[in-house]
C-alpha cells in the first residue's frame, strides 16, 4: 500500500536503513497518527519479526504474545519464561540468521504496554541491546510507542543501560493539510478544500480518524456519525487518546483543558494557578510530554527573554472534544448546528490552532520560508485598550509580520471598525516594543480579503490556497 507523504520520515528511515552501523531506532507520536503504517508499509521487505504489545495485558500474556511471534518465525523452541529468556531467544534465532547485506529490521511496536510492573522487561532490553544486537550492523531495532511519558523516560532521557543508546528517533505528527487531501482523494473522498479545512479543524490531521469518514457522505454527516451520535466510533476517543498517550493521563488533561480557553497561550505560573498544578518539575515533565505529542507548542512571548515562554494548546481534536464531545458540554448535531453560536465561536479559534500548525507555509506564502525568523505572540502591556497579537513573525530582514487571522466562508471584509483595530495593535506593537523594523500587518482568512474601502490596511493576505503547501 502507498504511504502518503511522511516525506522527511521516509528520508530518514532510508538512511538509517542505508547505515552501516547497528540501529536502534525510536518512532513515537501520538494514538492513530500512524506510527506502525509508516514503518510496517515502507519497510516492509526488511522486516523479519514484528510483534506489537497487548493493550493493557498482564505480564504473562504480554510474554506468551512476544514468544508466539518467535514461534511463528521458526525461533528454536526455549523455554522463554522470563524477558531475559526470551530476549535471549530472540538473540539466538537472528543469529542463527546468515548476516545480510541489508538490515534486518526487529519491529517492538507498542513497547510500553509490554513494560509491565516488576517485569524486568527494560533490564531484558538492555541486556539484548548492549550485550548483542549494538555489534551487529545489519541489524535495526525499531521501537514504537504512543505512551509517550514512558518512551521519553524509559527511551530517550535514560540514565540507566539504554543512556544514549537510541540511534534515530521519528516524532511522527499529524498530516498537513495537503496531505490531508492527497489521502482523501485516495481514499476516494472528493472534498473541496474548504471541506478539508473544516475536517482539519475538526479531526486535526489524523489519518485513522479520516479513513473512517464514508464517501459519499458530506463532511457534516460523517462528523456527526463518527463523533456526535450516540455510539459514534470516536465518541470516547479523546479520553483514549490520553490514556493511551500517558500512564497517568488526568494531569495532562487538566493542562489542555486549561490551554483551550486562551489561543494565545499561557505561561507556567498562569497553567499552574488554573490547573492547581505547582511549578517544578512535574509540569515540565508534564508540558514537555505535551509538546514532544504535539499537542501544544512553546514559544517565547515577544519581546520578553526570561520567564516569558508561553504554551499553546495547537491540537484541533483535542479542541472540538473538549467543545463538543465532553460531558461538560451538551452535544449538538454538525448537521443542523451549522448556526449554533458556539459553533460559530469554535470555528475562529479552531482556524487560528491550525493555522498555528502550519507555519511553514504561511512563512512559505510571505517568501521568507528561508530567512531566520522568529515566532512568537504579544500580549500589551500597560496600554488601555490593551492589544493582542497571536502570530508574530519577526525576520531577519529587519520586518515583522504581524498576523491576524480570520475564519469565513466567503471573502473577509475588513470595515473602518477592524481597520481601525488593526492600526491600533500596530500603533500599540511599536510604543511597547520599541521596535524601529518595518510593521506589516497580514491577514490568513481562507477567501482573502474582499474589495472594499479598507482592503488595504492589510499589507499581506494568505489564503486558504497557501496553507496547502
Amino acid at each position: 500500500m502507498e504511504v502518503i507523504g511522511r516525506v522527511e520520515e521516509k528520508r530518514e528511515l532510508q538512511r538509517l536503513l542505508g547505515s552501516r552501523e547497528p540501529e536502534f531506532v525510536v518512532v513515537y507520536g501520538r494514538r492513530r497518527v500512524g506510527k506502525t503504517y509508516l514503518v510496517r508499509e515502507y519497510l516492509a521487505d526488511h522486516i523479519v519479526l514484528h510483534v506489537t504489545g497487548l493493550a493493557r495485558s498482564p505480564y504473562a500474556l504480554q510474554l506468551r504474545n512476544f514468544n508466539d511471534a518467535l514461534d511463528r518465525v521458526g525461533a528454536a523452541p526455549a523455554p522463554g519464561d522470563d524477558w531475559f529468556s526470551t530476549f535471549n531467544r530472540l538473540r539466538d534465532w537472528l543469529a542463527a540468521t546468515p548476516p545480510s547485506r541489508t538490515k534486518r529490521v526487529v519491529f517492538i511496536d507498542e513497547m510500553p504496554w509490554m513494560d509491565t510492573p516488576r517485569s524486568g522487561f527494560i533490564p531484558a532490553l538492555e541486556h539484548f541491546w548492549n550485550g548483542w544486537a549494538a555489534a551487529q550492523p545489519d541489524i535495526m531495532l525499531i521501537v514504537c510507542g504512543s505512551a509517550t511519558s514512558w518512551v521519553m523516560k524509559k527511551l530517550l532521557r535514560d540514565r540507566g543501560g539504554l543512556h544514549n543508546r537510541v540511534t534515530g528517533r521519528i516524532v511522527l505528527q499529524p498530516f498537513t493539510l495537503r496531505e490531508c487531501e492527497q489521502y482523501l482523494t485516495y481514499l476516494g473522498i472528493p472534498y473541496g478544500r474548504p471541506q478539508i479545512l473544516e475536517s482539519y479543524m475538526v479531526f486535526g490531521g489524523i489519518p485513522y480518524y479520516l479513513r473512517l469518514m464514508r464517501p459519499g457522505r458530506s463532511l457534516a454527516q460523517n462528523v456527526d456519525a463518527l463523533c456526535l451520535d450516540d455510539d459514534a466510533p470516536l465518541g470516547g476517543e479523546f479520553a483514549e487518546l490520553y490514556a493511551s498517550l500517558f500512564r497517568s493521563p488526568d494531569p495532562y488533561v487538566d493542562v489542555v483543558t486549561a490551554l483551550s480557553g486562551r489561543l494565545s497561550g499561557l505561561t507556567r505560573q498562569e497553567i499552574a494557578a488554573a490547573t492547581g498544578i505547582a511549578e517544578g518539575g512535574t509540569l515540565t515533565r508534564l508540558l514537555t510530554d505535551l509538546e514532544s505529542c504535539g499537542l501544544i507548542r512553546s514559544y517565547q512571548a515577544y519581546g520578553r527573554v526570561s520567564r516569558g515562554t508561553l504554551y499553546q494548546l495547537v491540537d484541533p481534536f483535542t479542541l472540538f472534544a473538549l467543545e463538543f464531545m465532553t460531558t461538560r458540554r451538551p452535544r449538538m448535531s454538525w448537521l443542523v448546528g451549522v448556526d449554533n453560536p458556539r459553533r460559530r465561536a469554535w470555528t475562529g479559534y479552531a482556524f487560528e490552532s491550525v493555522c498555528l500548525t502550519h507555519i511553514d507555509a504561511i512563512k512559505t506564502a510571505l517568501g521568507v520560508r528561508g530567512v531566520l525568523t522568529d515566532v512568537s505572540s504579544w500580549r500589551s502591556g500597560p496600554s488601555s485598550p490593551g492589544a493582542q497579537i497571536d502570530l508574530v513573525i519577526d525576520r531577519r530582514d529587519q520586518t515583522i509580520n504581524l498576523c491576524e487571522m480570520k475564519y469565513g466562508s466567503q471573502p473577509y471584509a475588513i470595515d473602518k471598525a477592524y481597520a481601525e483595530t488593526l492600526e491600533r495593535k500596530r500603533t500599540v506593537f511599536r510604543a511597547e516594543t520599541g521596535t524601529r523594523k518595518d510593521l506589516y500587518l497580514t491577514l490568513v482568512s481562507p477567501h482573502g480579503v474582499a474589495p472594499g474601502q479598507y482592503q488595504h490596511t492589510v499589507h499581506s493576505v494568505i489564503t486558504l490556497d497557501d496553507l496547502f503547501v
